[in-house]
């Protein structure tokens, strides 16, 4: 048995004392205690820890895919494009990787309107590249001199079919899409963020990568093979990245979209029944935009998750929480890629 037991501790410099201290524990019921100055020896803690900021001020992320994912550079709003401009909102300068140069120097111009000249540059990159992938890296120590945060959203559909019925070379890839390409990006960045500094007394880091996944890598369902399979492995990838750059202080870890309406969807044509029906397969009823995965993703980056690394973060309006709801929706829909 507990008795809930209120301790007041008093500093004392001389005949009177200072406000007293609070504490709250939990003690045994058969402790007894004939006088407070028995425990003296307790030490009243007198500062709170560093408090996490939310800003970004001074950091460097490179986000790839962070173009808008519709077939025209200028329309919509994906999830990398999303994150950017969050990113930037944060205080941190963006480099805007993507395939398409135009759709970068889109985002570009958004962010520059908005937060000021030279707060973004775009850059054309093929993530699956290594060349690239070492020269956006490089790019992002050039204009700015340092890299804290790396977004690898870059992602397909990838082919449809079953192990039957997939092509083998359009298999390959996809995989290289999806998942070689986030390996190469951190063989380059995690080196460059290893360079930061560890400021004592700072709580923050050396560098943070934010992977993007997709329910269908947490659950089956799915009609093709080769999409859940690919974010499947990000997923584990995330882990073991964790794992493997902890020591030198970069967190890595994992945002996992679900049924977002983003161009890339909007731009299958799909029907509006078919619209109505991904948004009610999640248990808030209500339909999820590229801000959403970007809201996760910033969070992630920043000094407020200085204490997470490894973590898989559903962004699914509870999707995930309900089997048979996903499961049904999967039957018919395809989980939204993430650039």
């Amino acid at each position: 048995m507990y008795f809930c037991t209120i301790f007041l501790f008093y500093a004392s410099s001389g005949e009177s004392p200072s406000p007293a201290v609070h504490y709250l524990a939990l003690v045994p019921s058969n402790v007894e205690f004939t006088s407070i100055s028995k425990m003296s020896t307790m030490t009243a803690i007198t500062a709170f820890p560093p408090r996490p900021s939310r800003s970004l001020q001074n950091k460097v992320a490179i986000v790839t895919g962070s173009g808008s994912g519709s077939n025209s550079p200028s329309e919509g709003l994906g999830n990398g494009r999303a994150t950017a401009i969050l990113l930037a909102e944060a205080g941190a300068n963006i480099v805007c990787a993507d395939l398409s140069l135009p759709s970068a120097q889109h985002t570009v111009s958004l962010i520059n309107a908005e937060f000021g000249a030279g707060r973004a540059i775009a850059v054309q990159a093929d993530v699956t590249s290594a060349q690239d992938c070492s020269n956006l890296v490089q790019a992002a120590l050039d204009a700015y001199g340092r890299l804290d945060i790396l977004v690898n959203n870059v992602g397909v559909s990838g082919p449809p079919g079953n192990a039957v019925d997939v092509d083998p070379s359009a298999w390959a890839r996809g995989l290289e899409t999806n998942v070689s390409s986030m390996m190469l990006m951190a063989k380059y960045a995690v080196p460059a963020m290893e360079r930061n500094d560890l400021v004592e007394g700072s709580i923050a880091g050396r560098g943070s990568i934010v992977n993007i996944a997709s329910v269908a890598g947490l659950l089956g369902g799915v009609p093709m093979l080769l999409y859940p399979t690919s974010k499947g492995a990000v997923v584990n990838m995330t882990r073991a990245m964790a794992v493997h750059h902890a020591p030198m202080g970069i967190r890595v870890n994992c945002v996992c979209p679900g049924l977002l309406y983003t161009p890339m969807v909007a731009g299958h044509e799909m029907p509006p029944e078919v619209r109505e029906a991904r948004r009610t397969g999640s248990l808030l009823q209500t339909e999820g935009n590229a801000w959403d995965c970007a809201a996760a993703v910033r969070f992630l980056a920043g000094e407020e998750a200085r204490w997470i690394t490894g973590a898989v973060l559903p962004v699914d309006a509870g999707m995930t929480a309900t089997l048979p709801v996903l499961t049904g929706a999967f039957s018919t829909l395809t989980a939204d890629p993430p650039s």
